[in-house]
Formats: C-alpha cells, structure tokens, sequence
C-alpha cells in the first residue's frame, strides 16, 4: 500500500494554513520567511528550521501529494503548473513550463539532476564578478545534497525514448553520459511531469519541506507574496494575498513580520515581487537577462514501437554540442511524449495533425536546450510586469539564436537517423518529414525558422535577480544577500547569472544549501 506522507504529517499536526480556507485577515511572526517551497526554498526551509529558527512558509499554489496525483495531464496542468501548463512570453513565440503547487518545479520535473559545468562556474567567476563558487568549492555541497535527496545515476537501462539518443550519439562517436536522478523506489512509471503518485520521486514535496513541518515550520498553501514594505534599509513586513480553489486571488490577505526575508519564487515571480515592491534597484537590474535554455523539439518516426510516454523520463544527455569554438552551444536531452503535450507541441492541425497521433506509440522525442547568456550575441530576456502586476517576459528570438536552431535540428535529425528512424520531423509549422539523413541534411539548411514558426519551448527559467559581488552587475551577492537591504535575500533560479547548459535543479540545491546555512549561522550567531 502506499502511503501518503503529507497526510501522515498533517495528522501529526503540521502547522499548515490553506489560504482558501481563510475567512479574515491573518498576522503572523517569524525569524524567516520563505517565499516558495522549490528547490531553493525547500532546502532553504529543512536547513533553517534545524538551526532552531521560525521559519514561515509561503507558496501561491495548492497543497497536493501523492493521493493527488492520477496520471492523467488533464488534472496535472491546471492543478500543478502555472497557467495550465499554457504560460508564453509575451510575442507568444516560447512555451514555458513552471510548477505552481507545494514543492514547486521539483514536484512535477523530470528528477534529472546535474551538477553545474565547470565551464559555467569559471564564466560567472570571469564576468559576473561571482566568488567562492568553483567546483571543488560546491562540489562538497552537491555531495551533501545528493545524499539527501538520493541522488545517483539510473541504473535501470533506458527506456525506448532515451536509447534512441544512446543509440545515436554511438553509432555518430559522441558523447553521451547517463543521468542521475533523484528518486528512491522508482517503479519506472514514466509520469514524473504529473506528480509521483508513490512518492519515489525526492522533491521538496517529500523531502525537506516535511522535514521543515516536522520542526515547527508553518507553512501557508494558496498564499501570494505580493509585496514587501520598506523602512530604511530594511524589509519590514511581506503582504500576501490568498487564492480560492479555482487559482483566483481573495481580498483576503497575510501579513508576515521577520527577521529575514527570503525570496524562492522563481525566477519570474522573485523579480515580479521586488518590482511591485520597488525595492532599491539603482542599476535597473530587476529582471533584466532571465535565460530559458529556449529548446527545439525533433520527432522521429520508428517502425517498432518506442511508447515514449513510458519509462524514466530522461535517462541519457549528450553534451557534444554545449561548448563549441562558434555561437550557442546546446545540449541533447529526450521529452516524454504524452498525448496533450505532443498535441500542443507539435504544430498542424486537421489530417497531417491527425496522422501524427496515429503515429504517437511509434514517435521519439529529441530536444536541444540552447544554452544563452554567454555572450553579448545572447543576452537572454526582460521581465516586467502586467496591468495586473504578473510577471511577463520579453525573449527576442535574434540571429544567434536561429544558427544555434538550425544546428540543433540538423544534429537531432542526424541522431535519430542513425538510431533506424523511418522519417524525422522538424517540428515547424510547415510539418516537413524527412525520409532520409540526407534529405534532412538539405531541407533544414534551407527551412525558414521563424518566432511562432519554429517550436521553441522552455522549462528552466533562471535569472533576473542575478548574483555578483559588484553592485553594479548584481542584485544579491554570491550568498544570495541583497546589496542594498540588510533582512533580504534571494535563493532560487533568479540569482543565476546566466543559463547553466545543464538542468537546473542539483545546481539550486547546491549553491542554496550553502547560502542558506551561512544565513542560518548569521541569524542564529
């Protein structure tokens, strides 16, 4: 049988407030307050609430477990992501998906766990002014983080989907490694993206938030931050609005008075939350150079069976392509294809739509994650804010961005051609199939790729509050600690001063357990 932990905690007598639930305005006190139970504020949570202090936190998104969790996309996306699973940039050129519930993205990605390039940490040490974050100094940490969450390489052998990338990147002399994962029992179900209905998956969810709970924590479900007040150079007090079922705000609000104000939001909301704020920002910073890893998709079309839906959802990357002499580099991962996500992903509509999903237990999935944010070429995105005062992001797909999509696609085809697929699909509006490598070879070099063309997708979302010890690069320094307010601090996705060329979350726990048990030291000292 399996066994729910959260309702197991919330029978123990977690101190848990549904902001739904709430009929009246609500004061609360603390030592810190965490604004978003992610990566960064679940880790954050566990290592504060076990140096003894009170710690609150606070999600905009529903409590849910694993008695929630049915498999089933309709019920997953407009319960566990933000916006249905639907949110766009501004042109609407780039899909973006972001978890919206307890344990945020860590509740519903792909369990795939990488520690960050040395490339990345030597780059942001070079020009972003970042200090104490080399490898041998964060290698400690992910190690810890590890243990915690149970990470290590899959040692079941690939799904179909995955092999297809292995097979590829063999039979082409690439590289190719096998990736880590963050699970414990994982029955290999292949639904990761929808939340783990046997609790296998160690998300925040069912690690270090009912860690954080079984220490005192308090932790407020369907509860904004919505903006913070300000008195010198000091946070003062955090107002928050609630939400009813339906994800809609209430005139019902939160007020939480700390010593410490902790901002793991997102990077999307963590910004959105100082512009509403107008906090001090005497360079402009604030959501200025947020990176996507903006994606391509390639599908390929097998004779056998590959039911891509099936199976660890990432189990092989390829790293041949991340640092090239020339342009944006990418990286070679697969998707777990699902009926709704490859309906919605793969332009067409009518009989070459319909055909396609015929096809759905034969078709693979290859994605490249460009890596953007490494040079003047690339300079990533700006989030501002709505009449509603939600966060929206400008990414203008430019000339440098398309070289890198035009490689992508050709190294994707050529992968899958040489795996045995029958025919590959540039996932493009005009919906061309090649039957051969070397058709595919001519037809991409010459195919116009175009915003809201072009598939072009995301699921890391990192920057817009970057880190650096120079004020005049950064808004928090390399621990995370606001330059210009003494009570503030961000750790999350935000402080990323680039992309990472590498899946985000082992990254976010690494750097955030470091931070944060510093800032526990600081409080507590």
């Amino acid at each position: 049988m399996i066994t729910d932990p959260i309702k197991q905690g919330l029978a123990r007598g977690w101190h848990h407030i549904d902001g739904a639930a709430l009929d009246a305005p609500l004061t609360l006190e603390a030592d810190v307050v965490i604004v978003g139970t992610g990566a960064g504020g679940g880790t954050a949570a566990e290592i504060l609430t076990q140096a003894g202090l009170k710690v609150v936190m606070l999600e905009a998104g529903p409590l849910r477990s694993s008695s929630h969790f049915v498999m089933e996309e309709r019920v997953a996306y407009p319960d566990l992501y933000q916006q249905s699973a639907a949110m766009k940039t501004r042109d609407g050129a780039i899909g973006m998906l972001q978890g919206r519930s307890v344990g945020g993205s860590t509740t519903v990605n792909w369990t795939t766990s990488i520690r960050t390039p040395e490339n990345t940490l030597a780059h942001w040490a070079n020009h972003h002014a970042v200090k104490g974050l080399s490898r041998a100094e964060l290698d400690p940490w992910f190690e810890r983080a590890e243990q915690r969450l149970n990470i290590h390489p899959w040692p079941v052998p690939p799904n179909r989907n995955n092999d297809v990338l292995a097979q590829g990147c063999r039979a082409l002399g690439w590289e190719y490694t096998v990736i880590r994962r963050n699970v414990k029992g994982c029955a290999n179900l292949g639904y990761c993206g929808m939340g783990c209905p046997i609790n296998a998956k160690q998300s925040m969810l069912v690690s270090t938030i009912p860690a954080a709970l079984d220490g005192g924590a308090t932790l407020l479900s369907r509860t904004e931050a919505w903006q913070l007040q300000q008195q010198g150079d000091a946070i003062t007090a955090l107002v928050c609005r609630t939400r009813d079922p339906q994800h809609q705000r209430r005139d019902i609000t939160v007020t939480v008075r700390a010593r410490h104000y902790l901002l793991c939001g997102g990077a999307l909301h963590s910004p959105a939350l100082m512009l509403r704020s107008a906090l001090p920002d005497p360079k402009a910073l604030v959501g200025k150079r947020t990176f996507l890893h903006p994606s391509l998709l390639s599908v390929a079309d097998f004779e056998q069976p590959v039911s891509a839906h099936a199976g660890a959802p990432q189990s092989v990357y390829s790293d041949q392509f991340v640092w090239p002499e020339q342009g944006l580099g990418f990286k070679l991962e697969v998707a777990p294809l699902h009926p709704v996500l490859t309906a919605t992903k793969v332009p067409g509509f009518g009989p070459a739509h319909a055909q396609l999903m015929t096809r759905f237990d034969h078709v693979q999935g290859t994605i490249a994650l460009v890596r953007d944010g490494f040079s003047e070429q690339s300079p990533g995105g700006v989030m501002t804010l709505d009449d509603h005062g939600d966060p929206v992001l400008d990414y203008p797909l430019n000339d440098a961005f398309w070289d890198a999509a035009r490689r992508a696609h050709l190294a994707m085809a050529e992968a899958q051609f040489a795996a045995g697929a029958r025919r590959v699909l540039t996932v493009d509006d005009e919906l061309p199939w090649w039957s051969s490598w070397a058709q595919a070879k001519q037809g991409i070099r010459d195919l116009r790729m175009a915003p809201l063309k072009t598939t072009v997708a995301s699921a890391h979302i990192m920057g817009g509050c970057a880190m650096s010890d120079d004020p005049a690069l950064g808004i928090v320094n390399s621990y995370g600690q606001h330059h210009h307010l003494t009570n503030l601090s961000v750790m999350d996705g935000s402080m990323l001063p680039t992309s990472l060329g590498a899946n985000p979350q082992l990254t976010l726990y690494g750097i955030v357990g470091r931070n944060a048990s510093r800032l526990a030291e600081q409080l507590k000292g």
